[in-house]
């Protein structure tokens, strides 16, 4: 299958080092059977050659707004009709900036402005440039729009920093424009996922909270895009990068992600909760940091509500999948919790002793009514697609026999 193929993509490049990416991210999407048009700007001419992209594209590369060649028949608007897709990697903080304010000061936010289809923008920039409260506005507010975020990493940086701003491997880049072409067992359909942990406030200083890391919630986030999932991602306070084509929601607490969960719920196929929420929190957090003034300290805590059972007992209910994380009786528990809950699916893996928190690495015991099966330990990215796999097959299995 080739989902690309024949398809009219547009590669807008800008001004920054990771421009060199783009090359291989346009030798990419031509391998996979796109038609691929390159528009550059002068500043990304600095840092990667038009030569190149031409000879891997086997198109002129588009650079300027008033090129007397092309402008004699409109060529920039008929360059926004012919696009199906607008892909612009790497997206400097100066083009988001540009693009937030709708201003058209040269050929490709130009394009942004005249083009019907959708764009998606892949963040490069240093992490201090990245964290400034005036690019996080301009994201919010393209995002607002519709405009889909791509990243970015965390890591190095060419400055020598180190932080958020890395833009996504071109090989990242591909999947997600795959993704938005693909017909996969899921298209068209909506599933809404937590994960992380919940973090349940003490004083304003500290909380009470739990080791996950998130990283097999948002490995599960983009194996459901692979599927051609419509995915909402309700996220605990986790340092991972939003995975591609996915909506994030950002949350703290457990009834913060109660409330996030019921705002999204409507028209959701399935419910897939992987997040470990805190089942309690302090009855009252203080208001002043709490001072050592005795050797104890008494916690009156009061339980959380559950997200999983509530959302397992409306009346239009999704396919509900739970996890069990346990560090003794694994199969046990989470057969108890799969009937006590009334889910469709459990995933149960054992913790503890450097098992399924805060590591790369996972197994897990898939168990559903009537059958169960072992995933081995392996790498979160691939679990996560294979746990998807037998998700949607119970998924399929159970629409039908709904339908009969």
């Amino acid at each position: 299958m080739q989902p690309l193929r024949g398809r009219r993509l547009l590669l807008g490049i800008t001004g920054g080092i990771a421009a060199y990416k783009a090359a291989e991210l346009a030798r990419l999407l031509v391998k996979d059977g796109a038609e691929v048009q390159v528009v550059m700007t002068r500043a990304a001419e600095a840092f990667i050659g038009t030569m190149t992209l031409q000879a891997i594209t086997g198109r002129p590369v588009r650079e300027a707004l008033f090129d007397a060649q092309h402008e004699a028949a409109m060529g920039h608007i008929e360059l926004a009709r012919w696009a199906e897709l607008v892909i612009v990697a790497p997206a400097t903080a100066d083009f988001l900036a540009h693009a937030a304010a709708g201003m058209a000061h040269d050929l490709l936010s130009t394009l942004c402005l005249a083009t019907t289809a959708p764009l998606v923008v892949a963040p490069a920039m240093n992490q201090a440039m990245w964290r400034h409260a005036a690019t996080q506005a301009n994201v919010a507010l393209l995002q607002s729009r519709g405009v889909s975020l791509l990243g970015p990493h965390e890591g190095a940086q060419a400055c020598g920093d180190v932080g958020p701003g890395r833009m996504l491997e071109p090989a990242e880049i591909q999947r997600a424009v795959r993704a938005r072409f693909a017909d996969g067992r899921l298209s068209g359909r909506k599933v809404l996922l937590t994960a992380g942990p919940t973090r349940e406030a003490l004083d304003p200083v500290r909380f009470l909270g739990n080791r996950s890391s998130g990283k097999m919630g948002f490995a599960l986030a983009t194996a459901l895009v692979a599927e051609g999932a419509s995915v909402t991602l309700v996220a605990g306070p986790v340092s991972l990068p939003t995975p591609a084509g996915v909506e994030r929601i950002d949350v703290e607490s457990a009834l913060q992600m109660r409330e996030a969960v019921f705002t999204s719920v409507p028209g959701t196929a399935i419910f897939i909760a992987c997040a470990a929420v805190a089942d309690f929190r302090p009855a009252a957090a203080a208001e002043q940091k709490i001072k050592k003034t005795s050797e104890t300290l008494t916690l009156e805590l009061i339980r959380n509500p559950d997200i999983l059972s509530e959302v397992a007992a409306l009346p239009q209910r999704p396919f509900c999948v739970g996890f069990a994380a346990e560090t003794d009786d694994v199969e046990a528990y989470a057969q108890a919790k799969l009937r006590a809950k009334r889910l469709d699916m459990i995933a149960a893996n054992r913790v503890g002793a450097s098992r399924g928190f805060e590591v790369d690495d996972n197994a897990l015991l898939v168990i559903w009514e009537g059958g169960q099966q072992s995933l081995p330990t392996q790498p979160k990215s691939r679990l996560a697609a294979q746990l998807v796999n037998l998700i949607v097959d119970r998924f399929d299995a159970q629409t039908a026999a709904e339908n009969t």
